[in-house]
């Protein structure tokens, strides 16, 4: 019988290696990096609800609900219409410190919608749409330090 609920880690990551070799046209730099997931990190919980859409309970106060990179997860995803999946997020990842917070969080969201949905995205087509959220995103779609 499937569960009506996922409870999952979103860990950080931590960098072990970063070199700046170069910088593109629009300003971004190019980056060689190498990183290490953590056992540490947010705990997110996806729970099937009656009403449709994504509901995001957090305690992230000052980020806009469209910029909210959870949100923007799941708006990639192809959602049945009348699918309804409140979000609670325990943070503890502090936000800007580069340890990937945002990043990861959009790739478990992702993954749990995708499984909890039974959505049927393989895991090279949801690191192929994480990446127009960031470029951490499919690394952590894929859950292995690189």
């Amino acid at each position: 019988m499937p569960s009506d609920f996922l409870e999952v880690l979103s860990p950080a990551k931590l960098n072990l290696f970063l070199h700046v070799t170069g910088r593109q046209a629009n300003g971004y730099h190019e980056l060689q990096t190498v990183f290490q997931l953590l056992n540490w990190g947010d705990t997110l919980r996806f729970e099937l609800s009656e009403t449709p859409g994504i509901h995001l309970t957090s305690d992230l106060s000052g980020v806009n609900p469209t910029d909210n990179l959870i949100i923007r997860a799941a708006n990639l995803l192809s959602l049945p219409s009348d699918a309804g999946v409140s979000v609670t997020v325990d943070k503890v990842i502090p936000m800007g410190g580069g340890l990937g917070g945002g990043s990861s969080n959009a790739a478990v969201t992702m993954l749990a919608l995708n499984k909890l949905l039974a959505l049927g995205y393989s895991v090279d087509e949801m690191a192929n749409m994480g990446a127009a959220l960031g470029a951490d995103v499919p690394v952590f779609v894929r859950g292995q330090s690189a």
